[in-house]
This record gives structure tokens, C-alpha cells and sequence, in this order.
């Protein structure tokens, strides 16, 4: 293994009515921003449990609703206006990725007089300030309910790119798995995806020798897998709920990458679709993995042999290494469409002409494990997903 340095400060607090811990996490805060989406906790009555435990404790509450997926910036310029005007010394975000990355954005741009936008997410300055937040999970997908990113999107320009400080830490994140049981069945399929393309661009990454992190990372992508179709099936199921809670968390909290490279160029180009056409990340991703999968595997046929092997059970008898990887990566497609989620582009209504669109929208990092992909990469990776 590589070496490596971890810190993770937030508390998690998790099982059936963790709300009743939320009140003895925010004493010492007065003035809190309530942040959410599109209103389906109040619909579930989770808005009104949260709205109870702040009153009964004499907060001041600020609310900033209607977080959309991909999280567009205006709604941070939104909340943080809202932060500056009322003083406030408390985030609250109830909700899923959008909305704790959305509240993640305001948190640290009302702490500055800069633009955030430019500040942080185009320049990448570094953050000296932001307000503590906690967070309240609603949908297992993204883990940033215990990591210290927030990815925003710039519709008008289709930039989607994310920024990473410690200050983006939650204090705490109360995970409930009952409240991921009234999700829509879309967005159960699409929350695991993410989950699993966390754990591949990780899994996926020098350096192959046996090792603890990537052994865990196999465990993840099993226990998905495994409770992804109960939950389907069930979706009050509170196991299954509570293993893809809890597999949402560990895929992206900082555990399963320690000692390894890390790649994260197939969110790169997922970013650039979402931010065109405004897809859900998990179809994104769906589309893009299995055919980044294809265009590496070469350049580690023994790591995807043993995935082949142990994800998917896949004989090896009369088959070439060759053969065991490229039928591990088929089985992966064959997966998420099984599941529901799309594999082409075409099932997300993009033409082929849109392809190289799509391409000059990707932020080239230079970075990757396997590949440093150029635009010639991302683009034949973009015609094999067509």
C-alpha cells in the first residue's frame, strides 16, 4: 500500500430514530439555516420531526427549500445571503447528496466576501473558514453525509465540479434508514449505483497487491448488490435499507482509498453529462463505468480477473485472463441494466452528434491510475457508450 495520512471528524449517529440525538448535537447553536429539496420531507413527516426537535430547543430557524438534484450555484448565492443576513451559526441539511453538498457550497461562501463560486470551485483557493453543519440522510448514494467534497453545477455554462476542504466536514450526520424507505424505486437503483462507481474508482486504482482496502471495497460492492434487489423488492425492508445506508457512507468517507492511487476520471465525464442534459448522476454513471471498464482493462488484466472472480463468480475454466476480465465487465453492464438503469446514451435520449460536446465539457485533471485519459480517450470511451 501507498502511504497515507487520514482524518475524519463527523460523528455518525445511526439507526431507527437517531432524530432523538439531534437535540444534544446542536446546543451551543442558536441561529440554523434548514436546507432541503423538492418537499418530500414533509410529505414523510421528516420535516415535521426536525422542524419539533429545533423548536422545542428556542433555535431561530431559517429554511432554504427547493435544492435541486445536481445543485446549481444560484441556490448557493441563495443560502448564503440567507447565512449572512440572519447571522446564522448552524447549517442544518436534511436530504440527500444535493442537498448536503448544496449546504456544504453555502457554508463556506458565507464565509468569505469572495465569489465562492470562482473562489473555490474554479480557482480552488484554499478555504480558511466555513459554518459547522450537520446533516440529516434521506437518500444512500453519495457518502458526503462523512466526507469533505461538494460537487455544484453552473448550469448556464455546463460546468459541474466539485471542492474538497476539511471545513466541509459535517459535526455529524444522524442516518436513519427508515427514511430512505418511501425513496421512489428510481432513485433506490440510481443512489447504489453511485455508491458502487465510489467504490470503482477506488477499487480500481494502483496499486493491485493484496490489500486491506481494496479486500473492503469488495465487501461493499457484494453487500450493494446483495441488498439492492430486497430493497427493490421491499423497500421497507430495515436491513437492507441499513447495509446500503451504511455502504453509502464507507464507500466515499475516506477508508477504502487509503493506500491507493484513486482514479475518479469516470466522475469526470458523468459531471460533464449531468451538467448538459441534467441527468441523474447514477444513470450517468451507469452509462459511463462499464465502458471506462472496457477501454483500461488491458492495462490491468489481473485486477479485473479478480473482480470477475470474486464480484461476480465468473467460471474461469477454458477462459484466458483476457476473457474472465471482459466477462466481469459484461456482467456489470448486464447488472445495471437489469436493474433498471440505462447503459447508452441512447436510452437517455443523446444523439451520437452530441458526443463531442459532451467531450470538450469534461475538466481534463491529468491525473488517473490505469490512464491519464486526453479528450481522445474520454471520446472513444463516449462513442462505445453510444
Amino acid at each position: 500500500m501507498n502511504e497515507f495520512e487520514f482524518f475524519n471528524p463527523t460523528k455518525i449517529i445511526f439507526g431507527e430514530k437517531a432524530i432523538e440525538k439531534l437535540a444534544s448535537q446542536i446546543k451551543e447553536y442558536k441561529n440554523i439555516l434548514l436546507t432541503y429539496g423538492g418537499g418530500s420531507i414533509k410529505k414523510n413527516g421528516i420535516y415535521d420531526s426536525v422542524v419539533e426537535v429545533l423548536e422545542r430547543e428556542n433555535k431561530n430557524v431559517f429554511e432554504l427549500s427547493g435544492i435541486m438534484p445536481n445543485p446549481r450555484k444560484e441556490k448557493v448565492y441563495e443560502g448564503i445571503d440567507i447565512c449572512k443576513t440572519n447571522h446564522i451559526d448552524f447549517i442544518l441539511a436534511v436530504g440527500g447528496g444535493s442537498v448536503i453538498d448544496c449546504a456544504k457550497a453555502i457554508a463556506i461562501g458565507a464565509k468569505t466576501e469572495k465569489d465562492f463560486w470562482k473562489t473555490f470551485y474554479i480557482d480552488w483557493e484554499e478555504c480558511r473558514d466555513g459554518i459547522p453543519l450537520g446533516t440529516i440522510l434521506t437518500l444512500s448514494a453519495t457518502g458526503t453525509e462523512m466526507d469533505a467534497g461538494s460537487v455544484i453545477t453552473d448550469w448556464e455554462n455546463h460546468i459541474k465540479t466539485n471542492y474538497t476542504t476539511d471545513y466541509m466536514y459535517p459535526k455529524f450526520s444522524i442516518l436513519d434508514p427508515t427514511y430512505t424507505y418511501s425513496l421512489p424505486k428510481e432513485q433506490t437503483i440510481y443512489g447504489s449505483i453511485d455508491i458502487l462507481a465510489h467504490v470503482f474508482e477506488q477499487y480500481f486504482s494502483i496499486p493491485d497487491e493484496s490489500n486491506l482496502s481494496d479486500n473492503l471495497s469488495e465487501a461493499i460492492i457484494k453487500t450493494v448488490i446483495d441488498n439492492l434487489e430486497v430493497a427493490i423488492e421491499n423497500p421497507n425492508n430495515y436491513e437492507a435499507r441499513s447495509n446500503l445506508m451504511w455502504c453509502s457512507t464507507m464507500a466515499l468517507n475516506g477508508i477504502i482509498g487509503l493506500g491507493k492511487e484513486q482514479d475518479w476520471n469516470s466522475h469526470q465525464i458523468e459531471h460533464a453529462l449531468s451538467a448538459i442534459y441534467d441527468i441523474a448522476h447514477g444513470a450517468g454513471l451507469a452509462i459511463v463505468f462499464p465502458n471506462w471498464m472496457k477501454h483500461v482493462y488491458k492495462r490491468a488484466i489481473g485486477k479485473f480477473k479478480r473482480y470477475a472472480i470474486t464480484i461476480w463468480n465468473v467460471d474461469v475454466t477454458n477462459k484466458t485472463d483476457e476473457e474472465i476480465a471482459l466477462e466481469g465487465i459484461e456482467r456489470t453492464k448486464q447488472y445495471f441494466s437489469k436493474i433498471g438503469a440505462p447503459v447508452t446514451l441512447r436510452e437517455v435520449n443523446i444523439e451520437k452528434e452530441e458526443i463531442e460536446k459532451i467531450v470538450e465539457a469534461v475538466i481534463v485533471t491529468g491525473e488517473g491510475s490505469y490512464l491519464k485519459p486526453n479528450k481522445e480517450d474520454i471520446r472513444e470511451i463516449l462513442i462505445s457508450a453510444y
